[in-house]
């Protein structure tokens, strides 16, 4: 009990990038551009989604709760980022680590499985159009988006007390700029058998079975898709497809790329920046992806413009 209550009142140190002044101050800017970038985007892809009746579909439903997963994940990490880099102090408690970790756990396991959901989606789209609207009804959405949050939670949740029942020894540095699987199991002075067999248990459950299948739907999708006799019904198939299939593509390839590389010397630098892309960047491309190449969301985003315009005009005319 000693030894556990020694563990609690652990304070961990971030080492971040270890930057000079002047990259520090660089850095700052660029996160808090991104992570403005990143709030308005997706704030303004989840008001298009619930007040727009165009927007009132499987696909968009899907979009808007990928956003609500872009703005927790790096609104988990981000502050306390601009704090380190502000205040060049990169102490965390353990409490906050474990917190931090938990939250972050859970919106990428959630995105795992939501993007799952989503090649499902475009799959009973292009390949049994008929019964489209009889399968993704807006009830049947609920609960796959509802299961999706409940199991991303509950595995982050079973997974953090695991971690947080391990004995951690000092030096307590964390060679990352969040609290990571990998720096906190080689932290660990205990033994972690248990916490790398969920890990792979993990790992089966929401990466390597949601890869897998949302390589066969797509591989069905794309098999249907060139069996169509118009090249206007590809173009058409082939672009409500694009989108997903970009944010997915990145996703995956950054997030598979920290854990793939081997650690030590110089590639940990690397894994910090690819832990970037997908804890940072990504949040802030996927939005820009959905809106940019989709002409729905442009023609909701422009009625909203109308409305509002309209309505300052009305509100000048009454004064």
């Amino acid at each position: 009990m000693q030894e556990k209550n020694m563990t609690l009142d652990i304070d961990f140190f971030l080492l971040g990038f270890q930057l000079n002044q002047q990259l520090n101050d660089f850095l700052f800017c660029l996160l808090l551009m991104v992570y403005c970038g990143t709030l308005g985007g997706n704030i303004l892809i989840i008001t298009l989604v619930s007040t727009s009746k165009n927007l009132h579909t499987p696909m968009y439903f899907f979009i808007s709760q990928l956003s609500i997963s872009d703005i927790l994940l790096p609104t988990d990490i981000v502050p306390n980022m601009l704090n380190f880099l502000l205040n060049n102090e990169g102490h965390i408690t353990f409490i906050c680590c474990m917190t931090q970790f938990y939250f972050f756990c859970a919106s990428e396991a959630f995105e795992c499985l939501l993007l799952t959901v989503m090649s499902y989606d475009r799959y009973v789209a292009i390949c049994n159009p008929l019964r489209y609207t009889s399968i993704m009804t807006s009830d049947r959405c609920v609960i796959l988006a509802t299961m999706c949050w409940v199991l991303g939670f509950s595995i982050a949740l079973i997974y953090c007390v695991t971690l947080s029942l391990l004995m951690f020894c000092r030096p307590n540095i964390i060679d990352h700029f969040f609290c990571d699987l990998v720096p906190l199991v080689e932290l660990a002075c205990s033994s972690t058998y248990t916490v790398e067999l969920e890990a792979y248990i993990i790992c089966f459950l929401v990466l390597v079975i949601p890869i897998i299948i949302v390589i066969i739907s797509y591989i069905k999708i794309i098999v249907t898709i060139l069996r169509f006799q118009s090249n206007v019904s590809r173009q058409k198939a082939f672009s409500t497809c694009s989108s997903h299939l970009i944010v997915v593509f990145i996703f995956y390839i950054t997030l598979l790329s920290v854990y793939l590389f081997p650690k030590g010397g110089q590639t940990l630098n690397l894994n910090k920046f690819l832990s970037l892309l997908y804890t940072v960047f990504t949040p802030l491309i996927n939005p820009i992806i959905y809106s940019l190449r989709n002409k729905d969301i442009k023609k909701s985003l422009q009625e909203m413009i109308n409305k509002w315009i309209i309505c300052n005009n009305d509100i000048k005319v009454y004064r």
